[in-house]
């Protein structure tokens, strides 16, 4: 990983704003005015009231139900789900070249009788993600899910054991819903000090090792110290990256989806 992160609010904002509700309610807030001449000040009080609590239904809407998630293969085919942050959902690369895409292409290339469905939100946690989780399972109803979240919580500094109960949790549904687990593994930089980056990553062999899941050790292996793979920020992959991304996470995908033939 790198030593420069971006602001990991900014990216939840970012990824939010595409949404329609929240579309919807800054094109609300755009135009509303309290002050201009609409009727009483009761009447104008209840617009304001109003808007309030439209506001905090589309907050809560985008954050637990994002903006249809991308699929890719024949509508009937058995699920992989993804379900990552702006590493899965190809921040700052041009659409169609992510991993996630080239996975679907390597899927369809090897004829393999799965669909993939990305669910990937940039600024996304393993809060955010165990939220989404269970409403994800019921719609698509996937054979395979890979977690590939935990980043944006270590950047922020967060408490590791919150991280190890979310990630535990969610692939407790997952293979509650009869679906198999892959967790993706991550790093921090080195500045985040000793104990904090190894607890970090420890956490998803941790995670695998007591659910049984299947793991992805590192998610950048083979690049991560090569700034040339690595856009401005630092932090997320470039285009020619998102091909190693991919042989990282096949050699352990691949049996899985091979037992469905």
């Amino acid at each position: 990983m790198r030593a420069q992160w971006p602001n990991a609010s900014e990216e939840l904002v970012r990824s939010s704003a595409g949404h329609s509700t929240l579309r919807f309610a800054a094109t609300f807030a755009t135009h509303y005015n309290p002050d201009s001449s609409i009727g009483s000040p009761v009447m104008t009080f209840a617009l304001a009231s109003a808007f309030r609590i439209v506001l905090r239904f589309a907050l809560a809407i985008a954050l637990v139900y994002p903006a249809t998630p991308p699929a890719y293969g024949e509508s009937n085919a058995p699920v992989v789900l993804v379900v990552g942050d702006s590493i899965s959902a190809g921040y700052g690369l041009t659409k169609g070249t992510g991993w996630v895409d080239l996975l679907a292409a390597r899927i369809d290339a090897e004829r393999l009788p799965w669909r993939v469905v990305n669910a990937s939100i940039t600024g996304d946690t393993t809060a955010g993600g165990r939220t989404r989780l269970p409403a994800l399972l019921a719609l698509h109803k996937p054979g395979v899910v890979i977690v590939e979240l935990g980043g944006n919580d270590g950047l922020r500094g967060g408490n590791l054991k919150s991280t190890r109960d979310n990630l535990d949790a969610m692939i407790a549904a997952v293979r509650k819903a009869g679906a198999k687990p892959v967790v993706v593994g991550m790093r921090l930089p080195p500045n985040y000090g000793p104990a904090y980056t190894r607890d970090f990553g420890a956490i998803y062999g941790d995670v695998a090792k007591s659910n049984g899941a299947t793991l992805v050790p590192f998610f950048f292996a083979g690049f991560a110290e090569s700034d040339e793979y690595f856009q401005p920020d630092r932090i997320h992959p470039t285009a020619a990256a998102q091909s190693k991304l991919l042989d990282n996470v096949w050699p352990v995908l691949s049996p899985l989806l091979a037992k469905a033939r």
